[in-house]
């Protein structure tokens, strides 16, 4: 029987397997990493759409976040033989909720027909939540049977839209509570994929789903010759992230900040859940 030392004590074999093993990681092996996604099902409709041309729409509105637009157009604007046209719940040009003029291609009745639609979000998502024009062009689009993307707190006119119930999802994290009231099933993950149907998290997020976007729409190699063009290897400085991981003054100095949105959201998020029939309402 070993001693208690001796069960502690590493073998110079194992030591010297552990070392080489280190070093060969530290000198070029890829850290390990979490999943990226959340994948629950692909949907069929997207290995159709591989070799075909594409036509994407991104739904915007006045204050919106940009970067729920922007951040993606970045992404899907290179994907080969595809094109993406900004639709605005109105026609000319209005501001992002920080200020940002934004300039639609086209208003909701003048949009092509789409192969994949994107839903982004920010404040200005709650005067969206009855937009009838924009509802029913998420409805339609959902029930021809065609992907859907949602950024942000897109998922929420989304869910307005009844196209969320049963479907794993999720959004920004001070909105993440909200996603059963419209019948979603919440998937604390960065980026969400269930069938046809993909989400991503708050703001930045959306690079991720776009990047996970492509290559479901044109494959891995695709996505991965986007993400050096744009040079998108994120290092932040901060470790704040998530509500996991930020300072606690820092997460309590944010929810404060939003508790007004928060708090209107959550009554939205009822009065939706009613109209739709949700039990959690």
């Amino acid at each position: 029987m070993t001693s208690p030392d001796e069960n502690l004590r590493l073998d110079r074999r194992a030591f010297t397997r552990l070392s080489a093993g280190g070093l060969a990681a530290g000198l070029g092996a890829r850290s390990a990493r979490p999943a990226a996604a959340a994948v629950v099902e692909t949907a069929p409709v997207f290995t159709a759409l591989r070799r075909k041309p594409l036509t994407i729409g991104i739904l915007i509105f006045p204050d919106m976040d940009q970067i729920d637009f922007t951040g993606p157009f970045e992404v899907l604007s290179r994907l080969p033989d595809a094109k993406v046209h900004a639709i605005g719940v109105q026609a000319g040009p209005f501001k992002d909720h920080l200020g940002l003029t934004l300039t639609p291609d086209c208003d909701i009745a003048g949009a092509p027909a789409l192969d994949v639609l994107q839903v982004a979000g920010g404040p200005g998502q709650e005067a969206i939540m009855d937009h009838e024009p924009a509802l029913s062009l998420i409805r339609d689009h959902v029930a021809a049977g065609k992907p859907l993307f949602s950024v942000c707190t897109g998922a929420l006119i989304c869910g307005a839209a009844g196209v969320l119930r049963g479907r794993r999802a999720t959004t920004h994290w001070a909105a993440f509570d909200l996603l059963p009231y419209f019948g979603a099933i919440p998937v604390r993950e960065r980026v969400v994929v269930d069938g046809p149907l993909v989400t991503a998290a708050g703001v930045t997020a959306g690079l991720d789903g776009a990047l996970r976007l492509a290559s479901l729409l044109r494959g891995d190699e695709a996505a991965e010759r986007i993400q050096l063009d744009i040079q998108y290897a994120p290092q932040p400085p901060f470790d704040a992230g998530t509500p996991e991981t930020a300072p606690a003054k820092v997460l309590a100095a944010v929810k404060a900040k939003y508790q007004p949105l928060t708090d209107a959201r959550l009554r939205t998020a009822q009065a939706a859940a009613r109209r739709l029939g949700v039990g959690r309402a």
